[in-house]
């Protein structure tokens, strides 16, 4: 298995990542990418990266929350390093309203240069849409349909918005993470809906752990827990959504 978004070069982490990373390998979980989120970020990823070649990959991008009227500044910088780099996609990378909706027009112009430099560069982009799908779409409509490879990450949207996404824009992943075995998370619709040649396998850690973790560090060796909800919603073997979902996440990052 791997796991497609993992942040396990934040300081969560510092105390124990070696154990972390092979408590992830014991659980059949032997790749993790890792998008950067600010400038801040940078070398700690690099570094994480750097001693665990042979399981992380990164990938480089601004987090839209991390946007600010030095957006600018901060996208040359990140711009460099895939000068120096090697990276599997841009990201993470998107638009977040939910927190905070002052910097909305940055956060779309940062979104769309950095859409810009996956093309130029031919790698897919990982998208982070929170409380904003319409206006997600609205910058990704700027570009031809379907000419932009990717997955909206810790997606959680209806089946109406999958198929607004693949009429709109293209027919992008869309990563599952640890909310799909919470109880009122009701997303069995939207699992059938996405189809098991679509959905990657993720945690998001440190974040949302999935039951029966809920409320603790989120850590990759989690990922068979949502294998085995999604298997359960789809009426098969935990080993075809290994299968699946592992292929789906070497094509997309050409791993």
């Amino acid at each position: 298995m791997i796991d497609s978004h993992t942040h396990i070069y934040m300081e969560e982490f510092d105390n124990d990542r070696n154990e972390v990373i092979n408590h992830a390998v014991s659980n059949g979980v032997g790749a993790m990418i890792l998008p950067n989120v600010d400038i801040e970020s940078i070398d700690a990823l690099h570094n994480t990266v750097a001693q665990y070649p042979s399981r992380c990959h990164a990938a480089m991008g601004l987090h839209p929350t991390s946007v600010t009227p030095q957006y600018a500044e901060h996208l040359a910088i990140i711009r460099q390093q895939f000068d120096s780099h090697r990276y599997c996609a841009v990201g993470e990378i998107g638009i977040d309203l939910y927190w905070d909706k002052t910097y909305c027009h940055e956060q779309c112009l940062a979104f769309a240069e950095q859409i810009r430099w996956a093309q130029e560069l031919g790698l897919p982009i990982i998208i982070h849409c929170r409380e904003a799908l319409d206006t997600t779409i609205e910058v990704l409509k700027q570009f031809p349909y379907n000419s932009v490879r990717g997955v909206f990450h810790s997606f959680t949207g209806t089946p109406e918005q999958v198929a607004a996404i693949r009429r709109e824009v293209g027919d992008f992943y869309f990563g599952i993470n640890g909310i799909v075995t919470f109880k009122n998370a009701r997303l069995d619709d939207l699992i059938t809906a996405i189809g098991l040649d679509r959905i990657l396998l993720e945690t998001d850690a440190p974040y949302l752990a999935p039951t029966p973790h809920r409320g603790k560090r989120n850590e990759p060796a989690y990922i068979p827990y949502m294998a085995a909800r999604i298997a359960n919603i789809l009426g098969i073997t935990i080993e075809e959504v290994d299968k699946a979902t592992t292929a789906n996440t070497r094509t997309l990052f050409n791993l």
